[in-house]
């Protein structure tokens, strides 16, 4: 989690903090001093109450929207509760087996990373992002170049976790079947099991050389390769999101001008993918609260991400998007869980 200097609270302000922050997460109502005397086990008074709401607001804690008496949760007073008071409960085995069974029958590693995001934007009734994993730590299988015609090549790439793409490459000059056959001997034999980044450097290499001594296969294989990975720089969108309309629907975003700015980082999403990125460091989970993403178009929102791995390797990050009044400890579980399923799946897949 992200962390940030708190200032100590005694033992009433802690108490008072903790239970507006539950009471309006779960009301999105601006607590009152008077709500609150009312709630089990606070033994306060109202006007006890009042003057503690006045030094936490002071401290920046929490603030009043409008002119009632009623005080939210700022980001700090949420950092402070869940850096502080809440209790996130361990791993249940009933919802991990709830959320691993959707993922039965789902075996390709994109089907199971679309599967995750539309998973996680269901069961949060928020927005599901996940950043795919660098196509240059993909490694190649194999790959096979086809005659169409005259100038047109089909090249085929099979990478290490199975995923398969195809892409017609035009071409200056007629290669025969045999020339094609050659060159996907000659690649297969030298870069086969290589990632994708390695092999595009050493191509890049290759292509300043003269390539007038080099053999004709390994020109030709350079040739259609080079032109294959200067189309093919991912294989996958880099930021899968899902769920981002259930955001309409949620009270917390009433202007009409944040909306416009979330949802235009949502299409973007290279903002996203940087924010993501700067969690793949992370061992656990990681929460940004409104301001602390520093990004403007999230200020009223919350992020709530963990990475994913494939086997015991990071590989990329996924989360959930919502409004900064959320239910944490259950978010919190969701992406935990949905994290660790996602890391199994894709382990299973590439050891399958």
């Amino acid at each position: 989690m992200i962390h940030s200097d708190q200032m100590a609270l005694n033992e009433r302000a802690v108490l008072v903090l903790d239970k507006l922050v539950r009471h309006y997460i779960d009301d999105g109502v601006a607590v009152g001093s008077r709500t609150l005397s009312k709630l089990p086990a606070m033994g306060l008074s109202s006007a006890t109450i009042r003057n503690v709401m006045a030094d936490l607001e002071e401290s920046g804690f929490i603030h009043s929207p409008h002119t009632s008496s009623g005080r939210i949760p700022t980001a700090k007073g949420y950092r402070f509760f869940i850096n502080t008071l809440l209790r996130v409960d361990s791993v249940d085995r009933k919802s991990y087996k709830q959320i691993s069974g959707r993922f039965e029958g789902v075996s390709d590693p994109l089907s199971i990373l679309v599967n995750a995001t539309e998973l996680l934007s269901q069961i949060t009734s928020f927005a599901g992002i996940l950043s795919t994993p660098d196509v240059g730590s993909t490694c190649i299988r194999q790959i096979e170049f086809i005659k169409l015609s005259r100038n047109r090549v089909l090249a085929i790439l099979v990478t290490e976790d199975g995923q398969v793409q195809n892409k017609v490459l035009s071409t200056e000059i007629e290669y025969t079947n045999s020339d094609l056959v050659e060159a996907t001997n000659y690649f297969n034999h030298k870069y086969s099991s290589r990632c994708i980044s390695v092999v595009r450097r050493k191509l890049l290499a290759l292509m300043k050389k003269d390539r007038k001594k080099m053999k004709r296969e390994m020109s030709t294989a350079v040739r259609m390769a080079s032109k294959l990975f200067e189309q093919n720089t991912t294989t996958s969108e880099d930021v899968l999101i899902s769920g981002e309309s259930n955001l309409l629907s949620i009270a917390d975003f009433t202007e009409i001008n944040r909306l416009r700015t979330l949802f235009e980082a949502f299409r973007t999403k290279k903002i996203l993918l940087d924010l993501l990125q700067g969690s793949l460091s992370e061992s656990g989970i990681t929460i940004y609260i409104g301001e602390e993403s520093g990004i403007e178009s999230l200020r009223d929102c919350s992020l709530i991400s963990a990475p994913y791995k494939q086997d015991n390797q990071i590989v990329g990050v996924l989360g959930v998007i919502g409004p900064t009044r959320m239910h944490y400890e259950e978010v919190i579980n969701t992406v935990d869980i949905t994290a660790r399923i996602v890391s199994n799946a894709l382990s299973m897949q590439h050891s399958a």
